[in-house]
């Protein structure tokens, strides 16, 4: 039987019952910065969402992944071309506020999808390196920063001391609103429990609008941008999105979950309106994928990936980084690892939210004073 702490938390719409931690004053307007951090659980191929046809072995090495993206895929310049699904990003590159950076690795070189997850959230260079995520401690470097999770659960990413929302989206109906309504009367004078659920109830309206419960990115998205653009609402977000494993008809799949990713980018601009200009999106993934493909029309698990980044505060129209090419494959099997993705994340927590070097080298990603800040992904602002 149900308690009224779970029943309540059941009727919650939804929403998580962390508490919003309370809304800092508006010491800032619409010009400060937002991040948001997309997950994509499973392992993107690099190689597709960001083929590289001016790489004198890519054809002969990708066969029939390489040839159905060839004739339409849009070239970025004279290696890189944009997977054709993403049409808003391909607008975005041309407008100066989208990036990729390809060969992004971990120090990690397994290819367990568990492990690779953990070490992408925790910040470190080894499974269980740490019990609290690096999106965590980030937040915890900043004074008066607001988080918010729009995931099903709590990823290690953002467990630890300082306080951010979780988010889901459910269905909403008339019967769920007036339930709703004679709930938030029922605890109204409860001290610990009304103020949860009313927090609860004003989360879930500022997004009704628009998310009826979708759990796609092009669903969650708009609903981070909904939180994220008042000047007094969320500065970062994490979203995770799974199915990117990949062993069997990857082009297929990779056209459907790109066009959903495309789809999400392109709700959230529309969302965050004036307060794109100033938001980084980090899109990363925890490992590649084999650079041939198998027996099954896919690929197995494998090295470096790539990184998307977009948002009116990135230094776009550009793929950022070193090209290791390839002609020399990692276990003749995999890109090599050019970039580590703590890299990039020092530099676009140092030059966007302003995070100090030492903080990043020793509290966000711990021991990692060898990795240096990646240069130039932010705009000067």
């Amino acid at each position: 039987m149900l308690n009224r702490r779970d029943f309540l938390g059941r009727l919650a719409l939804g929403c998580s019952m962390w508490l919003w931690p309370p809304l800092a004053r508006a010491e800032t307007h619409q010009a400060r910065p937002r991040l948001v951090v997309v997950l994509l659980r499973g392992a993107l191929d690099g190689l597709t969402a960001l083929p590289c046809p001016g790489d004198p072995a890519y054809a002969s090495l990708r066969g029939d992944l390489a040839a159905a993206l060839h004739p339409t895929a849009p070239m970025l310049n004279d290696t890189f071309a944009l997977h054709p699904a993403l049409s808003f990003c391909h607008q975005r590159f041309l407008a100066g506020d989208m990036a990729a950076i390809h060969a992004c690795g971990q120090a990690y070189r397994g290819r367990s999808h568990f492990s690779a997850q953990d070490c992408l959230e925790n910040g470190t260079d080894h499974p269980g390196g740490s019990r609290t995520g690096w999106l965590n401690r980030a937040i915890g470097e900043q004074a008066h920063t607001q988080g918010i999770s729009l995931t099903d659960d709590r990823p290690l990413m953002i467990r630890g001391p300082a306080p951010i929302t979780s988010w889901v989206p459910s269905p909403t109906s008339d019967a769920t609103r007036v339930l709703a309504a004679r709930m938030s009367g029922l605890y109204r004078h409860d001290e610990r429990l009304g103020p949860a659920f009313a927090r609860a109830l004003e989360m879930q309206r500022i997004v009704s609008d628009e998310v009826v419960g979708g759990t796609r990115l092009e669903d969650i998205m708009p609903a981070a941008g909904r939180f994220l653009a008042p000047a007094e609402g969320a500065s970062v977000a994490l979203i995770d999105d799974q199915g990117w494993d990949t062993h069997a008809r990857q082009n297929a799949v990779l056209a459907r979950k790109l066009a959903d990713l495309d789809h999400g980018l392109s709700a959230l601009h529309r969302q965050l309106g004036a307060s794109w200009r100033h938001t980084a999106v980090v899109v990363m993934t925890e490992f590649g994928r084999t650079v041939r493909v198998n027996g099954s029309g896919g690929t197995d698990h494998g090295t470096a990936s790539c990184v998307l980044l977009a948002g009116g505060a990135i230094r776009g129209g550009k793929v950022h980084g070193d090209w290791p090419g390839l002609a020399r494959l990692r276990d003749n099997r995999d890109l090599v690892a050019a970039q580590d993705i703590r890299s990039v994340l020092k530099g676009v927590l140092r030059d966007h939210l302003g995070l100090q070097r030492a903080a990043l080298d020793t509290t966000v990603f711990p021991d990692s004073r060898t990795i240096a800040p990646f240069e130039g992904l932010i705009r000067a602002t």
